[in-house]
């Protein structure tokens, strides 16, 4: 009998978990999430983000380095471990699988919805925990639902003389 080696992951716990319904497509919405190195731009707590190989487009196995306000190093490689075209893109902590960051999409008749799960580990035992759970996480919760806003706006914006052409 064949096991699948693919588990669907429960949402943890510990996740940080917000959604925004987009008044666009779904395939406009997940190519603004696609973009990786404008991320910053609507994503508030990250300072960089790019593909390690440009050239090349973002699929499965691709690698995505990071720098961001979240505890751990300076710059972290992330590694595209699921991707749907037009639905789902989720990176993994390249040297920790607890450090994720999740986008799916989902089609609602004209409008979609975009959510975002971020997930990363707390050192320090039950009081180290205790401590982010009302100190970081409160303020990475808060900026996740900003960003999602921000992106609501920059998917939904649309002018004819190309101001936000480069974002």
């Amino acid at each position: 009998m064949a096991v699948s080696t693919y588990t669907f992951d429960r949402p943890s716990a510990r996740a940080v978990h917000r959604a925004q319904d987009v008044a666009s497509p779904a395939a406009t919405a997940f190519a603004r999430v696609c973009e990786i190195e404008k991320w910053p731009v609507w994503i508030s707590f990250l300072r960089s983000a790019r593909l390690t190989e440009p050239h090349l487009p973002i699929g499965e196995g691709s690698e995505v380095a990071i720098r961001s306000n979240l505890p751990g190093e300076d710059e972290e490689l992330f590694e595209v471990d699921r991707f749907i075209d037009g639905y789902h893109v989720s990176l993994v902590g390249a040297f920790s699988c607890r450090r994720r960051l999740d986008f799916r999409i989902e089609q609602k008749s004209e409008r979609s919805k975009i959510v975002v799960r971020v997930d990363y580990p707390t050192y320090g035992g039950v009081m180290g925990a205790l401590v982010d759970r009302f100190t970081r996480r409160r303020q990475l919760d808060l900026a996740l639902g900003d960003s999602l806003l921000h992106f609501k706006g920059l998917v939904e914006f649309e002018r004819e003389d190309g101001v936000l052409a480069d974002f």
